[in-house]
């Protein structure tokens, strides 16, 4: 069996590296955390998560929480997070609420007794039951912020606004003027950012105008249901709330003889691998979520551990990209 032992000789380091290492990284310099590292993925070597637990006094298992798993956002973001939890030598339970708010506040009561921490994504709770679950659990937010009201609650996000600017500006060049947002749920905290994002965009161009189809439903169902609605008043480019949504307009329009990007551009927000499995290719506009998973099981982590007085600062902002693909092209000039 491999041991702290083996990963020390191979990387070059004493015991104690490696065991700084898997519990607070970025206590150790960057070259020496990458050796570490490769001689762990090399080796094959799996801290004993139970001894360590006991050591410690507590239960070596993290929660992650997610509205919806089969959405490929959350599935990228948990695959960041198990990778993360991992190394570390701890357990990662996932819990999907199937979009309910009911749904996630029982499963954080039931979890509460069993975990060390707990990472909640998209939190559909209202700010007050959030606030209670910060203030009785070591937590780390994705997605949501509760500001001066909890300042100690880390939490994590893509810049919105940089992110739709991106979006827009890119059709804005193609030669689009009028577009179209197809906004998510309005009780969503990525919708209420996104979609000022969006319009803050536009009315910084001159020239170009911003139409809003609102509370929708943020799956590829949902982008259907409103593909025809989207059509109208003359618009040549449509931002979607996430790449689910864009490939639901983007099914539903081929069905119906609309081209995409001919007779209409279409930029998605995320970047998921799904992107690259529609046809036309998506643009779409997002980070690596996977590292937003992993900054996330660090953060929280550090507070478990009780390192946060030299930890990182708890707001983790990620700075989106563009993603140019098949689905946008320069504005169809009239025949």
């Amino acid at each position: 069996m491999v041991t702290v032992h083996d990963v020390a000789a191979r990387s070059g380091v004493s015991i104690a590296t490696v065991s700084r290492t898997l519990r607070v990284p970025h206590r150790v310099s960057g070259d020496t955390r990458d050796r570490v590292l490769a001689a762990i993925e090399e080796l094959g070597y799996r801290p004993n998560r139970a001894a360590a637990s006991l050591r410690r006094g507590r239960t070596g298992v993290i929660a992650f929480v997610v509205p919806d798993i089969e959405n490929p956002y959350f599935a990228s973001l948990t695959k960041g997070a198990q990778a993360a939890s991992r190394a570390r030598g701890y357990g990662l339970v996932v819990v999907d609420t199937t979009e309910s708010a009911e749904v996630e506040s029982e499963e954080i009561r039931a979890l509460r007794s069993q975990i060390d921490g707990i990472i909640l994504v998209s939190s559909r709770l209202p700010d007050e039951q959030l606030l209670e679950v910060a203030e009785g659990a070591v937590s780390v937010l994705i997605n949501r912020d509760l500001g001066d009201r909890s300042p100690a609650t880390p939490s994590v996000a893509i810049d919105e606004a940089a992110a739709s600017d991106a979006a827009v500006a890119h059709l804005a060049e193609l030669g689009h003027r009028r577009l179209a947002y197809v906004g998510g749920p309005a009780h969503s905290w990525s919708q209420e950012r996104r979609a000022r994002g969006v319009r803050d965009a536009v009315a910084a161009r001159p020239g170009l105008t911003l139409a809003e189809l609102a509370d929708v439903v943020p799956t590829a169902a949902g982008g259907r249901a409103v593909a025809d609605a989207v059509l109208g008043g003359g618009v040549t480019a449509v931002l979607a709330y996430n790449d689910l949504v864009a490939l639901g307009l983007l099914a539903e329009w081929g069905e119906r003889g609309v081209r995409v990007p001919e007779d209409i551009s279409l930029v998605g927000f995320d970047n998921t691998f799904v992107a690259e499995l529609s046809s036309p290719l998506l643009t779409s506009v997002g980070t690596d979520l996977r590292d937003a998973g992993e900054a996330a099981v660090e953060l929280l982590l550090q507070r478990v551990e009780a390192t946060d007085s030299d930890a990182p600062a708890a707001y983790r902002t990620l700075r989106p990209e563009l993603v140019v693909r098949a689905s946008t092209a320069p504005v169809r000039t009239a025949d």
